[in-house]
């Protein structure tokens, strides 16, 4: 069993998968759903802070913590705390036909951290597709207007109104037929990769003007956009980070039509950046902000945050859940975010900092990382064939994730060929060096061999 007193690194105790993992990942294999994706054979049993731990012993640092959810690590003892103690009052009654004391209060809470000075009010969700959901319904509702933008390589959730935003990965829509009509997408801004050889501040000018000139006079009149969907560092794409300037830039084209801005913090926020929320960084103000993840320290929360005179359009019964805001659930939250106020996003920016300082001649040193990118511990390392024609590598990025675990690293893939970084915001600066000695052995490997 892991005892905060005896490591803060892994402890590899055998060849993995071990037989115990073996033995879980063959019944999986017989009664689970076979879509399910898994990148390496990992059976966890249990956490403390920022290591793993799996059913024969072996000890891992997770650098990707539960894909960006266990903001205040594995198991916190206040988080802990909190989950029985609520169990022991009250599990449910369902807040949509009754009230609970501790609604109002996360509710009260959440809306504070969001930017702007106009009220705001909140609605809970179980995930971060159901707050999706929820702001696509409030934005048709508030606006009276049917039509949706949303940009290619963002992901923002599987249900069929949200996956019909998602513009990720083809198998994630390919076999479901139509989706939602009216939603459009266009390209989201990628210095890396910018067509017009823009820098990082000014990537995405054209994009703009296309969507003025072009998406706005052909397709769509803006008259009849409800919502502008976009997440301001891109999740499941890359951990590609939107600039400033596009985002202020679209928040205005927004404020001028009467569009609802919408911005998925679902991944990047609740401190992950530094920051409450990514967007913070923009100087934005959202008209609809949506979260999950990290909200409640692992267990099932999300919400969208609303300006007031927008929530309020809508009238008893237009929207309701069984389980959004479920008690236990709630009071893990209010846990969890007085441990990332007071702690966390402060550590998060730091060991950013930390971080991308140890990383920022990692596109000198290896022939095979085109790009290092992110804020805060929300960080992506972009994996190429070539440097000069960027070709994207899947294949060396899979390569590199899975050698990663087999050496006591958690981390995941993102987009094409991404590796993502997304560790507990806990990690101190010994296992930031742990995982970058580990990466930096992968990546060598995997580059000598091809």
């Amino acid at each position: 069993m892991i005892a905060a007193t005896e490591t803060k690194l892994p402890r590899l105790l055998m060849q993995l998968p071990g037989p115990k993992a073996r033995h879980v990942i063959e019944q999986d294999a017989k009664f689970m759903s076979p879509s399910f994706t898994r990148d390496y054979p990992l059976v966890a049993k249990r956490g403390h802070g920022a290591l793993v731990e799996d059913v024969d012993g072996n000890t891992f640092l997770d650098f990707a913590a539960g894909i960006a959810v266990c903001s205040t690590g594995h198991c916190h003892p206040k988080v802990v705390e909190a989950i029985p103690k609520q169990a022991a009052e009250l599990i449910h009654m369902s807040g949509t036909d009754f009230y609970y004391e501790s609604l109002p209060q996360l509710a009260q809470k959440l809306v504070n951290t969001v930017p702007g000075f106009e009220p705001k009010k909140a609605f809970f969700t179980n995930s971060g597709t159901e707050a999706i959901e929820g702001a696509m319904k409030l934005a048709r509702y508030a606006t009276k207007r049917d039509k949706f933008i949303a940009f290619y390589g963002c992901f923002h959730g599987r249900t069929m109104g949200a996956l019909s935003l998602t513009a990720s990965k083809s198998t994630q829509r390919k076999g479901f037929g139509a989706l939602l009509a009216g939603v459009e997408h266009i390209p989201y801004p990628n210095p890396y990769r910018c067509e017009h050889g823009h820098s990082a501040e000014t990537c995405g000018a054209e994009i703009l003007e296309t969507l003025e000139r072009q998406v706005f006079k052909r397709l769509f009149d803006p008259e009849e956009v409800a919502a502008i969907v976009i997440e301001p560092i891109q999740g499941e794409g890359g951990y590609i980070a939107a600039p400033k300037f596009f985002l202020q830039e679209l928040q205005r084209i927004c404020r001028k039509h009467g569009i609802m801005f919408v911005v998925d913090e679902v991944q990047s926020g609740v401190g992950r950046t530094g920051k409450w929320w990514a967007s913070e960084h923009a100087g934005i103000e959202p008209d609809i902000l949506c979260c999950a993840k990290g909200i409640a320290s692992g267990m099932p929360l999300g919400a969208f945050v609303a300006r007031s005179i927008i929530m309020n359009t809508w009238k008893p019964g237009s929207h309701g859940s069984t389980f959004g805001g479920n008690p236990v659930c709630v009071a893990a939250a209010l846990a969890t975010m007085d441990l990332i106020e007071t702690q966390y996003k402060e550590n998060a920016r730091h060991m950013g900092d930390y971080l991308f300082s140890r990383m920022a001649d990692w596109t000198k040193k290896f022939k095979i990382v085109g790009d290092v990118r992110g804020r805060g511990l929300m960080i992506g390392i972009e994996i190429v064939r070539d440097q000069r024609t960027k070709e994207e590598s899947t294949d060396l990025r899979n390569a590199i994730v899975g050698l990663a675990f087999h050496k006591g690293l958690l981390v995941l893939g993102a987009g094409a060929n991404t590796v993502r970084l997304s560790p507990p915001l806990v990690i101190d600066e010994e296992q930031s060096d742990f995982a970058l000695q580990t990466l930096e052995s992968c990546i060598r490997e995997v580059e000598k061999k091809a």
